[in-house]
């Protein structure tokens, strides 16, 4: 697939995958006291050997390894807009729905046929690829090693960071890239869908049959990566996410959690509608959860299982409402 890079301004300030993320056979032990960066390199370089990494990876990578201070542990983001009303005009732009509904015309054949060996809608893939990078036009280039060992060095949570850090490794280890290619943004996300790198070991996908897995130049690498990740999340292509809704002036807020799921009849004798007013659909094969993301005064939604889906990917209830209302945006009007 040959993207053709439209560069649109827009703002994705959650739409960051968790590096709290941790992939099975990427464990790493409780830190040591270290006085300096250099000492905690000597300690992963001690644990990398332990967890049986290759020699000549660790020999070839360790001394590229520099101290990364620009890297931003995920708690020190920048804060959120105050709703939903402020963050999904400027998340879900004009301008990004009309570049996701003109990729979409333009590679409907190869959006397909991704959804259908992955089992996920295109329009989804699509959507969480615009808000993580923008089409692939807003990728940072940090090196992965350095910002996932200075994240490790620098955070209280030592043992999540260095997880990603021997992940980072084993990347190495089992792909064709080097050192210069494992590229990230400052908390360690890599590439057009911004994985972690348990993520890229658990999930990356050659898309284009080439034999590599290139998530932050190839198109379709990135896109196949992201479908696999959603369908290995318990996505349902027969499913849509959710609907916002109306919840009676009376209403008990405490039912709002993911913790909570009822069916459509349950939800509509305690006075749930659609947005416009109208019942919710009649049936009763699935239970479903009520949010309120900026709580009672703000946006209410129903959510099913595929949301569940996208909040596996980032637990934001902001990213993945921003990724559902793009895909909505895909899907009406139709693209002809």
């Amino acid at each position: 697939m040959v993207l053709k890079k439209r560069w649109v301004r827009v703002v994705s300030l959650l739409a960051l995958p968790l590096l709290m993320i941790s992939s099975p056979g990427v464990v790493a032990s409780e830190p040591g006291n270290v006085n300096n960066f250099n000492e905690f390199l000597a300690e992963l370089r001690q644990e990398s050997i332990a967890l049986g990494i290759d020699k000549t990876t660790i020999e070839t990578a360790f001394p590229k390894i520099k101290r990364f201070k620009q890297s931003t542990p995920l708690n020190q983001e920048s804060s959120l807009p105050e709703s939903l009303e402020i963050y999904l005009p400027i998340s879900v732009s004009e301008a990004n729905v009309n570049t996701a509904r003109v990729f979409f015309k333009e590679h409907k054949d190869e959006l397909e046929t991704l959804g259908e060996k992955y089992g996920v809608q295109p329009r989804f893939i699509l959507a969480l690829w615009g808000i993580e990078s923008n089409y692939g036009a807003h990728l940072t280039s940090y090196p992965v090693l350095s910002v996932t060992a200075s994240l490790a060095f620098e955070s209280s949570a030592h043992s999540s960071y260095k997880n990603e850090f021997f992940a980072a490794l084993r990347i190495l280890d089992q792909e064709q890239l080097t050192f210069d290619d494992l590229r990230a943004s400052r908390n360690g996300s890599m590439g057009q869908i911004q994985f972690t790198p348990s993520m890229y070991l658990s999930h990356a996908q050659d898309g284009n049959g080439d034999g590599n897995k290139d998530i932050w130049n190839n198109t379709l690498d990135a896109l196949a990566s992201a479908a696999a990740f959603l369908k290995s999340s318990g996505w349902k292509n027969q499913q849509t996410w959710g609907r916002q809704v109306r919840v009676p002036q009376e209403f008990d807020a405490e039912l709002a959690a993911l913790s909570v799921k009822k069916t459509f009849s349950q939800w509509s004798s305690l006075g749930l509608t659609r947005f416009d007013g109208s019942a919710l659909p009649a049936r009763d094969d699935m239970s479903v959860s009520l949010i309120m993301p900026d709580g009672p005064s703000g946006r209410k939604y129903l959510i099913y299982d595929n949301y569940r889906s996208l909040l596996a990917w980032n637990s934001s209830d902001y990213f993945a409402i921003s990724v559902t209302y793009l895909s909505e945006r895909l899907k009406y009007p139709p693209i002809q």
